[in-house]
């Protein structure tokens, strides 16, 4: 995977790796599926986390969802402007509404990630 390139898991997040370091977020698609958050509970800087684990939790005015961390590492960064407008989800999702930045502990797992064009075909998104 190239520096920068965008990938995509099954679960609606998004990952951009630059370097060693790699910015998380949900997908256009699942935030328009949640519809209005209202608020997103960011992981610790400094956690240590395994891909697939759940990392963060969106809350919508329809429901509470989960958000799995596409690849392994330690959160490096949060987004704190989500704390007062978490509604840049919304609005800039795959811009200012990021939600981490994670220290990559192995590239290799980027691979295994979805590419634009796979995520598009496998939820019609």
């Amino acid at each position: 995977m190239a520096s920068g390139e965008l990938r995509f898991t099954t679960t609606h997040e998004w990952v951009r790796a630059e370097g060693d370091s790699a910015t998380v977020g949900l997908s256009d698609h699942a935030q328009h599926e949640l519809g209005d958050i209202v608020f997103v509970e960011l992981p610790a800087v400094g956690r240590a986390v395994k891909a697939g684990e759940v990392v963060a939790t969106v809350e919508s005015v329809k429901s509470v969802s989960e958000m799995y961390a596409p690849v392994s590492g330690t959160v490096t960064e949060i987004n704190a402007a989500l704390e007062a407008n978490p509604g840049l989800v919304n609005s800039d999702p795959m811009g200012a509404g990021w939600i981490l930045k994670i220290s990559l502990a192995d590239r290799v797992e980027l691979g295994a990630l979805l590419t634009p064009e796979a995520y598009e075909k496998e939820t019609g998104a």
